[in-house]
C-alpha cells in the first residue's frame, strides 16, 4: 500500500494538479491591479520548475522507442 502512495505515476498526477492549481492562481493574480509582483514571479518560476519536472517524469515513465 505504501509503495503505492510514493509511485511514479502518483507523483506525476500530483506535480500535474499543482501545476494546473498554480496556473489558475496565476491567471487571477494576474488581473489584478495592486499584483503582488514578487509573488508572482515566484509561482511562475515554481510552475516551470513544476513542467520540466513533469517532462522528466513521463519520459522516465514512457520512454522513447528506437527508430
Amino acid at each position: 500500500m505504501d509503495d503505492n502512495l510514493h509511485s511514479l505515476p502518483r507523483r506525476l498526477i500530483e506535480m500535474r494538479i499543482e501545476h494546473a492549481d498554480l496556473d489558475g492562481l496565476i491567471d487571477r493574480l494576474d488581473g489584478q491591479v495592486p499584483a503582488d509582483e514578487l509573488g508572482l514571479q515566484r509561482m511562475k518560476k515554481r510552475r516551470l520548475v513544476l513542467r520540466d519536472q513533469i517532462s522528466r517524469l513521463e519520459a522516465e515513465l514512457d520512454p522513447p522507442e528506437p527508430a
